[in-house]
């Protein structure tokens, strides 16, 4: 049974969505694919405390990973391409086309960034670290100005401050 939660971040308020106590959803106010608020589940604020002291730690600057169990709801692809981001370091940033190598069919990079596009978790699953061949940004569910900071952010060019 889902069931979420909102919290606050230097980001805007983000929206925590647990399936069976597993997170499966970590949304941002006027977020592209964002599913419909109905199909979060009745808000039940005490399932996900380990989930904000990650974020927490991560948005103070001392933790780099995340730990909590994920429940990711996709296509085989999108979860293989999620796992592949999750192995992007902290601070680092990978290009479509050498997330398609990695997975074996380097002239997947368009099928890359569609399943980029629908990562359910962000900033846990970083989706934000991906960029466009030329390394300019590209498109971003929680939006460009939300990339860049975390880009800013994590490579130590700015500070993770209120949006």
């Amino acid at each position: 049974m889902k069931r979420h939660t909102v919290i606050d971040s230097p980001y805007g308020p983000l929206t925590l969505v647990a399936d069976d106590g597993d997170l499966c959803g970590l949304y941002m106010t006027e977020q592209r694919h964002r599913p419909p608020e109905e199909g979060f589940g009745p808000r039940d604020d005490s399932l996900f405390g380990e989930t904000e002291e990650q974020l927490e730690a991560y948005f103070a600057g001392e933790s780099k990973e995340f730990t909590v169990p994920l429940r990711l709801h996709g296509t085989p692809f999108q979860r293989t391409v999620w796992d592949a981001l999750r192995r992007i370091p902290y601070g680092e940033t990978r290009t479509y086309g050498e997330l398609a190598e990695v997975l074996g069919n380097p002239a997947a990079s368009r099928a890359v960034g569609l399943a980029n596009g629908r990562n359910p978790v962000g900033i846990i699953v970083p989706c934000h670290r991906v960029v466009g061949a030329n390394g300019g940004l590209t498109g971003y569910g929680g939006g460009l100005e939300r990339k860049q900071r975390l880009l800013d952010f994590e490579s130590g060019r700015g500070a993770a401050a209120l949006f």
